[in-house]
């Protein structure tokens, strides 16, 4: 786990992005419902343009894609206790919502691995912070 481990694991922010797109779907016509997946499009550009900009800029790169895996983290973290708490109700998903926990934890952790990579140190050869 390093920050180019972090990079590459953080091209993948779109994913939670498609996916809550997919599992509200029959919900985009609701504006009240929008805040329930714009903000997994705004995670997916977080790390996107962390990504981006470790790959041009490694020392202010990692400050954004670090922020990123935070934010990532932090979403994560009440999506997933949200969703634990919620197994009794039916889920917008066409899915069981335990289905739905397991998905969450696994992005829950994938999130964490991310973040702890994004704060490790580079090779030798290309450190310069």
């Amino acid at each position: 786990m390093n920050l180019e481990f972090s990079r590459r694991l953080a091209l993948l922010g779109m994913i939670p992005a498609i996916a809550e797109t997919i599992r509200r779907w029959h919900q985009l016509g609701d504006i009240k419902m929008w805040p329930f997946w714009l903000d997994d499009l705004l995670l997916g550009s977080f790390l996107l343009y962390g990504a981006w900009l470790t790959g041009k800029d490694i020392v202010n790169g990692r400050r954004y894609l670090s922020g990123a895996w935070g934010f990532a983290c932090g979403m994560a973290y009440l999506s997933f206790f949200d969703q634990i708490t919620s197994l009794d109700k039916p889920d917008p998903a066409p899915i069981p919502s335990v289905w739905v926990a397991v998905v969450k934890g696994m992005f829950f952790l994938i999130a964490i691995v991310g973040l702890l990579g994004s704060l490790r140190g580079t090779s030798k050869a290309s450190r310069r912070d």
